[in-house]
């Protein structure tokens, strides 16, 4: 099956389905490894346990490394005519903080209306920091990514220049986060964003950032290494 340029994930908060067979025993996988990931940071198996646990994966890594490797979006955008899909659709499965098949992104989905941008995130016992609290670096992580997409509303998109996260009160972990963010303003090639994640309603973070314009061939330039 070919994609096309039309795909846009943004549009509502359903999880889009996924292009082939191939993509979807992708996102199998990667479900199943983000559970034995949250399993292994909370069990109390024993050492034997926990080598046999070891060895499996190890032979299943082994598996997965007979066949060749693909190393970066652009080499799925490229390889065998672009069946794997457009950069977008890659991005959309790949991404490491909300791709449905990076095994080490959590569950999180985004979604446009209007001049709003809306998220859903939670985060297991893999991400705490202090006591039953993520981490602050995913948090300031789920920031750039989801003010990142936010700033699809201006138009001209771009990349991270500065971030500034205030950590109001502890984000709670496995718990349901909802993400708002907003266009501030635009000066030339500078857009600025901002946006708060809520938990419980009460909003536990907030953050402004500035992102860079940068022009379509200088991102394919990038991509391609220049």
């Amino acid at each position: 099956m070919r994609d096309d340029d039309s795909f846009n994930p943004f549009e509502c908060p359903a999880v889009k389905a996924p292009l082939n067979d191939d993509w979807a025993a992708r996102r199998e996988a990667a479900e199943a490894t983000r559970q034995l990931i949250g399993n292994l940071v909370s069990t109390t198996c024993d050492a034997a346990t926990l080598r046999a646990v070891a060895e499996a994966v190890r032979q299943q890594a082994a598996l997965l490394n007979q066949e060749p490797v693909l190393l970066g979006r652009r080499a799925f955008e490229e390889h065998e005519d672009g069946r794997h899909g457009t950069i977008n659709r890659i991005a959309y499965e790949l991404n490491p903080l909300d791709g449905k098949s990076n095994p080490i992104s959590p569950p999180f989905t985004t979604w446009i209306e209007g001049d709003v941008t809306h998220g859903r995130a939670t985060l297991g016992w893999q991400y705490e920091g202090p006591p039953n609290t993520v981490h602050g670096g995913f948090v300031c992580a789920l920031f750039d990514q989801f003010l990142g997409i936010a700033q699809s509303m201006t138009g001209q998109p771009g990349v991270t220049g500065t971030l500034t996260a205030r950590l109001n009160r502890p984000t709670p972990l496995c718990t349901e986060l909802h993400l708002i963010a907003r266009v501030k303003q635009v000066v030339g090639r500078k857009n600025f964003i901002s946006g708060e994640i809520w938990a419980n309603g009460v909003m536990t973070a907030s953050c402004e950032c500035l992102f860079i314009h940068v022009s379509r061939e200088r991102f394919r330039q990038l991509q391609l290494g220049g």
